[in-house]
């Protein structure tokens, strides 16, 4: 990271519905990401803040990207980071569809007309050692209270269906569950009300990144959790915190759709590159 100290290092800030994100393009200049500079990038006070940083490398399709969460964890997938890139590659290249490829696998991502992105996530992770899962188990009703569902999204996904979501205490009820020893690599929290059979209001707990607005692996991993369970069909709107994604589980896997915002391009200092060292 000799040169960036000298000259800085280039960052965008996007978010997608209010799921925000630092993107870093890798593509043209060796990019060096460590834990310690994605934790102080993600300090909203000292930093930049962020839920995901995503770094934009080349690929063989037309990028790859790989994601870290706020803690400095990586992350196998982001979806709404994924849909953010999209769109500013699409815009970048005048494309209308791409073909990206991510630790989640290859994901295909097209424009989807009205200044919205799709992206499709891939087909869910449900069986217990793929998500993965401490020990065998059914994977439709955990042994937890509550019962909630587990769902792989390339990142584990416990989703609690309950009579009204916003009554839960999601800074207390999100790391708990976060953290549960059925889960070894931790998981995201989503708790869910069935307004309609096509309509759910949910609200997310980021493994790693805390409450968040938004999270499109999460509203994935929501969509196929009620498919499974019976309460609604396979097309759904999912309305969180930051605004409305449509999700559809279809043959070829999960679809998402929604905005995106890219908020703001400039350039890390030299002074903060160096503080990192």
């Amino acid at each position: 990271m000799d040169m960036d100290r000298q000259t800085g290092l280039p960052f965008m800030k996007m978010h997608g519905l209010g799921n925000d994100f630092v993107v870093l393009d890798a593509r043209a200049r060796d990019v060096h990401v460590s834990e310690a500079l994605a934790r102080a990038l993600a300090d909203r006070h000292r930093g930049i803040g962020f839920d995901q940083l995503a770094v934009i490398g080349a690929g063989e399709g037309d990028a790859h990207l790989t994601f870290w969460n706020a803690d400095g964890s990586m992350s196998g997938a982001c979806g709404n980071a994924t849909r953010c890139i999209a769109r500013y590659l699409m815009a970048e290249t005048g494309k209308d569809a791409l073909h990206l490829t991510t630790a989640r696998g290859d994901l295909q991502a097209r424009d989807a007309g009205g200044g919205r992105t799709s992206v499709n996530m891939g087909q869910p992770q449900l069986e217990w050692q793929e998500i993965p899962l401490a020990e065998e188990m059914d994977t439709l009703e955990l042994p937890i209270e509550g019962s909630p569902v587990a769902t792989g999204m390339g990142n584990p996904h416990c989703t609690f269906f309950v009579e009204n979501a916003e009554a839960i205490p999601l800074a207390q009820f999100g790391p708990r569950y976060e953290h549960h020893p059925l889960f070894p690599e931790r998981t995201n929290v989503q708790v869910v009300s069935v307004i309609a059979p096509d309509h759910l209001r949910v609200r997310v707990w980021e493994r790693g990144a805390g409450l968040t607005l938004a999270s499109g692996s999460s509203s994935c991993a929501v969509a196929v959790a009620a498919v499974r369970r019976g309460l609604t069909g396979r097309a759904v709107t999912i309305e969180l915190d930051g605004g409305t994604l449509s999700v559809e589980w279809r043959e070829d896997g999960v679809w998402m759709t929604g905005p995106t915002m890219h908020v703001a391009s400039g350039t890390l200092t030299p002074e903060f590159l160096e503080s990192l060292a």
